[in-house]
């Protein structure tokens, strides 16, 4: 079955002929299985089609902790409005891959601890690049016009809190210190993100990925 949801994500982008390259972004809430996802349709894409298939981590985007500074440090709010650099992701990655851009692309401007930056110099990108990206808060008004194709992975708060914590207390003190950032940081700040943006009804294709080995498309085969 999961095999089947690759195929039919790879069956609508290689449909696509836009005349740029195609800009695919995967969104969904932390703990989603948006990186495994990704990686896995980029792999799909590799064996289907000779053309070239960029996998870029939205994660690589993060504002540098140092500008996080209008809302308090481990707020939802700056969780949602600061942590990654919209600007960055727009103007770096998607304008220069969309219509009249000059294909001059980055994959990455900030290590994942938001610390230190990133120069990945500038990319070429010929026209039938297929661009595969992952990440949070990707259909924020300024991100959402220029994906070709955005899918969003359904999963529900307990979901998330189960996975995250099991994911996370290998990085921190110990699975209670990961549960209580997601209860106060990344659960309130996605909420924020559900409330502006509603992201799975502004999606192409909306995926149930409660079970990562079978996940089922909701909306948009």
């Amino acid at each position: 079955m999961r095999q089947r949801v690759l195929d039919v994500l790879a069956d609508r982008i290689l449909a696509q002929r836009l005349g740029h390259p195609t800009r695919v972004g995967i969104d969904g809430h932390s703990a989603a299985g948006k990186t495994t996802l990704a990686d896995a349709l980029a792999d799909t894409l590799r064996a289907r089609t000779a053309r070239p298939v960029a996998r870029v981590m939205i994660d690589h985007f993060k504002r540098h902790v140092d500008r996080r500074t209008t809302y308090p440090a481990g707020s939802p709010e700056s969780y949602y409005f600061e942590m990654f650099d919209v600007d960055a992701i727009r103007d770096e990655l998607l304008i220069p891959l969309g219509p009249g851009g000059d294909r001059r692309y980055r994959t990455q401007v900030m290590d994942l601890s938001g610390r230190t930056p990133i120069d990945s110099g500038l990319h070429h990108a010929p026209d039938d690049l297929i661009l595969v990206a992952d990440g949070g808060f990707l259909q924020k008004p300024a991100l959402s016009p220029h994906w070709d194709l955005c899918v969003y992975l359904h999963i529900g708060p307990d979901d998330v809190l189960r996975r995250g914590t099991i994911r996370d207390q290998a990085w921190m003190t110990s699975a209670e210190a990961a549960a209580t950032r997601y209860r106060t940081y990344y659960l309130p700040g996605e909420q924020l993100y559900l409330a502006d943006v509603h992201p799975a009804h502004r999606a192409d294709i909306v995926v149930d990925n409660r079970n990562f080995a079978a996940p089922r498309i909701l909306r948009g085969e």
